[in-house]
């Protein structure tokens, strides 16, 4: 299903990891990948509640776990420009949906970075 959420179409996800040339492009480009699932499965599903979201965004957290060795392997890492960076994006899909209360540790509380 495609995203029909204008303001997610128009959000340049992972901006600060983009325009660095710390971070491996080709690994980042996924992430903004799992970034657009998540708002596609957002709108596909419309869930309900935060638990229902939660459940939504700690799984593309565990996408992004997936990627720390790919981040590794090319001289980089998932730090704490790049945990920011991702977690506030995250945190800009929730509210863009309509979850204004939506707590940024719960929503990537899976994380392995």
């Amino acid at each position: 299903m495609p995203i029909t959420n204008p303001a997610i179409l128009e959000h340049r996800f992972l901006a600060e990891m983009l325009d660095s040339s710390y971070y491996p492009t080709a690994v980042v480009q996924q992430g903004v990948e799992i970034l657009q699932d998540l708002s596609a499965q957002i709108e596909a599903t419309q869930p309900r509640n935060l638990d229902a979201l939660y459940a939504l965004t700690n799984a593309a957290t565990e996408r992004f776990n997936e990627l720390v060795d790919a981040f590794y392997d090319a001289g980089s890492e998932i730090d704490t420009v790049a945990r920011d960076c991702i977690a506030v994006d995250v945190l800009f899909i929730a509210q863009t949906y309509g979850f204004a209360d939506a707590d940024i540790e719960e929503l990537t509380a899976t994380r392995d970075w």
